[in-house]
């Protein structure tokens, strides 16, 4: 994140995970700019809302949960749950996320579902044993792919892997495997073995979830990404009536209108766009980034 998007990022400290739009208790996004700077974007959100959202009745928080992921190692199994698996346990909230790659050192995997359809009983048995990582599916990935991971998906980010993560917003996250490995004091990490079993769907294999490069990434019933290039130079025109929020990859520009200052953007930034905006992007240099829409 300090080398690709220049984040100024604590000195001395491992940082694997930047959230750039969230409006959850453990944390919430601020304001950057105009009369609303320093605001939480939830707050603003909810005293103008049909202005932003483009729709009077919006519950909340804030339908977005976009991160950047930094993995130098590989993370720990996990699933989140869907909303029946939500009910049943009564606890936790659905999150469906994608993963688009920016960056991808030689070799690099994604765990994403398992590599036969399996039953729970097999996977119970695998965590105790320490032979989960057996069962997984690890799909080489490379810059530019994005992938869809619906709730209920175990899966587990490789080493070497930059990501920009679209969600629902939710952070209910159950570990059913690490691994095998241990802390400084020798111990294991904890896990949510009971809840992820209990979460995972178990027919789910890499060819049910297809992997896209261009135009629309993803089509869901929570959120859509897509996309765009622009060369040095071009312009995207921002008509009213859709709210927006970009991912910048690569590049940099400046938003410009006559209902707001300029304001300018850089690889790495998150833009929302409210739906009474009207204006367009100018591009100063190529620029790469992701339009994500509900």
């Amino acid at each position: 994140m300090r080398e690709v998007f220049a984040k100024p990022l604590p000195a001395g400290e491992k940082i694997g995970e930047s959230w750039e739009i969230a409006d959850l208790p453990e944390g919430r996004s601020s304001i950057g700019n105009g009369e609303f700077r320093g605001r939480t974007l939830g707050s603003v959100v909810r005293r103008h809302t049909e202005a932003i959202t483009g729709n009077k009745h919006f519950s909340e928080p804030f339908p977005l949960l976009i991160k950047i992921l930094d993995a130098q190692d590989v993370l720990s199994v996990q699933v989140h749950p869907d909303a029946e698996a939500c009910r049943r346990m009564r606890k936790g909230n659905l999150k469906t996320e994608c993963w688009y790659v920016i960056d991808a050192e030689p070799g690099a995997v994604i765990y994403k579902g398992f590599r036969t359809p399996i039953t729970k009983e097999r996977l119970a048995q695998a965590v105790r044993e320490g032979t989960a990582a057996e069962l997984l599916a690890a799909v080489p990935v490379s810059p530019g792919e994005c992938h869809l991971i619906p709730a209920g998906t175990v899966h587990s980010l490789g080493a070497g892997l930059l990501i920009a993560e679209v969600q629902t917003p939710s952070d209910t996250t159950y570990r059913v495997f690490d691994w095998n490995r241990l802390d400084d004091s020798g111990r294991p990490r904890p896990l949510h073995v009971e809840e992820a079993l209990e979460s995972i769907h178990f027919d789910v294999t890499p060819e049910r979830l297809p992997v896209t490069t261009v135009g629309r990434l993803v089509d869901c019933e929570y959120f859509k990404v897509d996309k765009g290039h622009r060369n040095e130079g071009g312009e995207v025109f921002l008509s009213r009536g859709c709210m927006r929020t970009f991912v910048f990859v690569t590049g940099s520009g400046t938003v410009l209108s006559r209902m707001a200052e300029p304001v300018d953007f850089a690889a790495g930034d998150c833009l929302v766009i409210p739906a009474a905006f009207e204006g367009a992007m100018h591009f100063d240099q190529d620029t790469e980034y992701l339009t994500v829409t509900i």
